[in-house]
Parts: structure tokens; C-alpha cells; sequence
């Protein structure tokens, strides 16, 4: 993998190419506003294609400029500052940016609103920004005070145009909210993070670092991104095919974009299970992940993608585990595996999105894991038929008030999805512990309900209802909710329903009030009640989460699950 990794990189030094740039970071918040305002004016943008996470720095500089040049459509004057927020947040890229301060500090920095130090030259461009996230809060379930302390940077730049680069690191030092730290003890991990260690009794302190570089291949068709970082597939607030909910990971990005087309693969090395404790001279089982995405835009408003993954890595007598085959960036994953007998995991399937009228967007994903034509219409849920289904909408400016934009999304994940056998921890879906799709794992329906209204320019409120139905394991059971477990364990061949096992409700209320004081700089109120409610006592808890919170060049930390 190391070698296929370093020919990529010593081939793309040598071509010739236009700007590349860095990628902007995910972030909820910040993706809204680019989907909301593709959905505004109906027809796609040509800039990047949205069921592919994270998108280029120069593309949405592009985008945000066009629109605050368009005269296609109004804008509220919350949707100037927006659009205005995009382009200064992009300025090298933009040519509507107006992010010049009045005044400099020491003369030498905040020169631009968004930059604390910046260098821009002919064949080079730098940007650093510190990061700040100051936060604290109660928890009914917990005596302590909430806290956060995170202190960090962040750098992007590029050489000529040849090179981008990005790189972030924060120390951190954070009491999680009781289910949060549920959910640690279970799996051992931080959600979203990796290695942890104790800190003033039910504290964590840690490390968060990412970082990639960025190369042209085919002028401006076919790039290239290597490095550790998290991805996102789909248009939903939830991806059941791949999700930014786990840790980083290592990976090497191929983008391939022509015509109405963008191809995407993806071959990533993971962590198969942080669990088995490493060491010196004993690292932790890694596995790898190989992912293809096709993305097309049919029409102006309509786009539909399909995709194959394959998870694999268990060790074979020789203690090799990495199959050169599944690095051929265009063939069929499972035919492949069927050729040499691999044991990986084969994941397949769909996802689309609508501009269906002015203001208003489905999407959606279908997922197949495993499948027996036979079986699955035979109504008798064999526990093989392991597939996962979304359906959403997204109604921006709703009745025709300003800003205020709702989405629905229905999920739903058959027993067993996402699981693998023998050698489990190689070939299931997850990464350090964690899913790589849903937080939820499998056997489970849910409804998300989403209202974001944005009253002034600074200032937007958000308003979240998550309800999940699912089944819970007892003790040595498995009704196919947890990903980790073989498959072989389950407890029945036929007879499988969604949501079996100990019938289990988790209700998921978030609101959050969050006003920009400057340029990515944040004060946020949130107010969190979780509850779940089981017939296996020990499962339910009622939780009341409130914070406030500062910060600086930083997206919000969510725990929704």
C-alpha cells in the first residue's frame, strides 16, 4: 500500500495543471448554506457535486461568486451576508470577496477578516488561523460541570499550482455529556476521535490531528488527495453508505471530473478494532477499504450516483494483507472477490437527489449489503437480506418566509447490515470502533426533523428531532443492532424484522442558537434532551444536556445518536 501510495505521489509532481486548492473543512453549518442555495436556484451548480463531501476551496468560491453576481433570483440580505461569508472565507479564489480589515494588528495580522497571518505570492499562499473552543455546561445525569478546552491551528495553502495542502491539530481536554461518555465505555472510544486518555476523573484529554496534500493529474479532470482526513457520500444529514461519524483515517482520494460525470475512488487503510491493545513492535490490526462512487447529473436537476465498497485486511499465512487487485480504480469489486476467494465485505448501491420545483429537493440512498432475490421476496426475513433504505426532503424558504428551511429524512437499516464473519473485526464497517455509516449500527428506523431559520444576518437558530426505533441486545445475544459482532451469532435464520431484540425508543431533541460575533467566530447556546426508553432496564436514561459555548475556527462538536 505504501509503495502505490508514493508512485501516485512521485507520477503527479511531474504534470502540468491549473490552481488546486485545499478543501473546506465538513461542517453542517457551513454545507447548508452551499446545498441550500443549489436547491435555490434549482439547476445544479457545475462548480462540485454534492453527494461527494468535502468540496474544493476554489469551487465554492466560484459558486458563492456567481450567485452574489446573478440576477436569476433575489437575496434576502441574510443571503448576501452568507454568500459573502463563503466568498471571504475563499478570498484567493474570489473576485467578489470584500474581506479586507480596516485595520491590522501589530500591522502584520487580521490584514484579511478571515486570516490571522496569510502570505500570497506568484507560486505561493499560505493561511493560518488559530483554533479556539471554550465551552461549558450541566448534565442532569452528571455531578461534574461540563467543560471543553480545545486550543489548536490550522493551515492551508498551495505551491504554485501545482500543490495544495491542509493540516489541523487541537489538545483537547473535554467533559462529554453522560451518553456520550455511555457510548466511550461501550466502545471504548471517543465518537469521532481516536486515541483518549483519562482526565480529571470522567474527562478525556487528546490529540485531534488532520492533514493531506492535494495534486493535480489531468489537468483539471483527474486529482488527487492523500492523507488523513474523513469523507461523506450522500445528501442527507445521515450517509448509510459512508458518514464523517468515525475517526480519521488514512486514505488516497482519486476525483475524476468531465462532462455531467464525477468519479470517485477511494482506498483507505483503517484501524480493524482499537480494542486489541497495541504497543511497540505490536501496532493495532489494520485493515483497508476500497470504495468507488459514480456521480451523474442526468439532467440540470437531476443526479443519481451508484457505488461499491469493499472492507477487507484479515492476514493470510503469509501475514499479508493487502490485495493489489481491489487498487484497480475501475473494476467490479465483487467479481474480484469471487475470483480469488477473498473473504472481504461487499457493499453496493445507490443514492440521488431532485430539484423536483423551485425551493424543494428529494434525496435518498438504497444500500445492499447481502441479497437473495428469492429470500427477500418471500416475506419469511431470512437474516440475509441485509440492505438499508433513506428517503428526504428539503423545503428551503418554506411558505415563502425568508431563510427558513426545513428537512425531513426517514432511515431505516435491516438486522445484521454492515456485519461480517469469522475474522469480523477485517471485514465489518467500521473504523476504530466505530460505524462508518449510521452511529446507530443496524436493525433500526428513523425520522429526523430538521427547521433552521436564520432571523438576521448573524444569527441562526436550529432545531433538531431524531427519533430512532431499534432493537437491543441482552446479554450473549445478538438481534443483529450491534455492527461488531459475527454474524454467525445471530440468533435466528428466519423470522427477522427491523427492530428486533429488546424494543428500544431513543428520542433525540436538540435546539441551538448560534451568532457569529466575526469571521468563523462563534458564541453557540445548546440545549439537548436525549431519553431512551427500553425493556431492558439497565438501557433507559433520561438525559438534559445545556452548554455555551466560544468558538474560534471551529465546527460544532455533534453528538446526534
Amino acid at each position: 500500500m505504501k509503495r502505490f501510495f508514493l508512485f501516485y505521489i512521485l507520477f503527479v509532481v511531474t504534470y502540468q495543471s491549473l490552481a488546486q486548492s485545499a478543501f473546506a473543512p465538513l461542517n453542517q453549518d457551513y454545507y447548508h448554506l452551499l446545498e441550500r442555495y443549489e436547491i435555490k436556484q434549482r439547476n445544479f451548480t457545475t462548480a462540485f457535486f454534492t453527494s461527494v463531501k468535502p468540496f474544493n476551496r476554489h469551487a465554492i468560491a466560484d459558486f458563492a461568486d456567481t450567485l452574489l453576481t446573478s440576477s436569476n433570483f433575489s437575496l434576502s440580505k441574510q443571503d448576501k451576508f452568507n454568500l459573502l461569508y463563503l466568498a471571504n472565507d475563499n478570498w484567493e479564489y474570489s473576485t467578489e470577496a470584500e474581506n479586507d480589515s480596516k485595520k491590522a494588528v501589530l500591522k502584520k495580522f487580521y490584514k484579511k477578516k478571515s486570516d490571522l497571518f496569510y502570505v500570497q505570492e506568484k507560486d505561493f499562499d499560505l493561511h493560518v488561523n488559530p483554533v479556539l473552543v471554550f465551552a461549558g455546561g450541566t448534565d442532569n445525569q452528571l455531578e461534574n460541570t461540563l467543560f471543553t478546552n480545545t486550543r489548536g491551528v490550522q493551515i492551508r495553502g498551495r505551491i504554485t499550482d501545482k500543490l495544495a495542502f491542509y493540516t489541523f491539530f487541537s489538545e483537547n481536554q473535554i467533559r462529554f455529556p453522560f451518553y456520550v461518555q455511555q457510548e466511550t465505555q461501550k466502545q471504548g472510544v471517543v465518537p469521532g476521535e481516536g486515541f483518549t486518555k483519562s482526565y480529571a476523573g470522567d474527562a478525556r484529554d487528546f490529540f485531534t490531528a488532520r492533514g493531506y496534500i492535494q495534486m493535480p493529474l489531468i489537468k483539471d479532470y483527474v486529482s488527487m488527495q492523500f492523507g488523513h482526513d474523513r469523507n461523506f457520500i450522500g445528501n442527507g444529514h445521515r450517509s448509510l453508505i459512508l458518514s464523517d461519524h468515525a475517526n480519521n483515517y488514512l486514505f488516497l482520494k482519486m476525483s475524476t471530473k468531465i462532462w455531467r460525470f464525477q468519479y470517485t475512488n477511494l482506498f483507505t487503510k483503517m484501524i480493524a478494532d482499537d480494542r486489541i491493545i497495541g504497543g511497540q513492535g505490536n501496532p493495532l490490526p489494520k485493515k483497508y477499504l476500497a470504495f468507488h462512487h459514480l456521480s451523474l447529473n442526468i439532467t440540470d436537476n437531476f443526479n443519481i450516483g451508484i457505488f461499491e465498497s469493499i472492507m477487507y485486511g484479515r492476514p493470510d499465512s503469509l501475514n499479508n494483507s493487502i490485495d493489489l487487485n481491489y487498487l484497480n480504480p475501475i473494476i467490479f469489486y465483487r467479481s474480484i472477490e469471487h475470483e480469488t476467494g477473498d473473504n472481504g465485505n461487499a457493499i453496493l448501491g445507490l443514492d440521488f437527489k431532485w430539484n423536483v420545483v423551485k425551493g424543494i429537493q428529494l434525496y435518498g440512498q438504497a444500500v445492499l449489503d447481502e441479497m437473495k432475490v428469492g429470500e427477500f421476496f418471500s416475506g419469511e426475513g431470512w437474516w440475509g437480506n441485509k440492505q438499508s433504505a433513506q428517503l428526504g426532503g428539503k423545503y428551503i424558504d418554506v411558505a415563502g418566509i425568508s431563510n427558513l428551511d426545513l428537512q425531513l429524512e426517514w432511515n431505516l437499516v435491516r438486522p445484521y447490515m454492515y456485519t461480517h464473519y469469522n475474522e469480523e473485526i477485517y471485514s465489518n464497517y467500521q473504523h476504530y470502533s466505530q460505524p462508518l455509516a449510521h452511529p446507530a449500527g443496524a436493525n433500526f428506523r428513523e425520522i429526523i426533523g430538521i427547521v433552521r431559520y436564520q432571523p438576521i444576518p448573524r444569527l441562526m437558530l436550529t432545531a433538531k428531532s431524531i427519533f430512532i426505533k431499534t432493537g437491543y441486545d441482552q446479554n450473549g445475544e445478538n438481534w443483529g443492532s450491534n455492527i461488531f459482532l459475527d454474524y454467525n451469532s445471530r440468533e435466528m435464520e428466519y423470522g427477522n424484522t427491523t427492530g428486533q431484540g429488546a424494543p428500544t425508543t431513543i428520542q433525540f431533541l436538540d435546539f441551538t442558537a448560534s451568532y457569529q460575533l466575526k469571521h468563523n467566530m462563534f458564541l453557540d447556546f445548546k440545549q439537548t434532551i436525549r431519553n431512551i426508553e427500553s425493556e431492558v432496564a439497565r438501557y433507559n436514561v433520561n438525559n438534559s444536556v445545556s452548554t455555551f459555548t466560544f468558538r474560534w475556527n471551529m465546527p460544532q462538536r455533534l453528538f446526534e445518536f
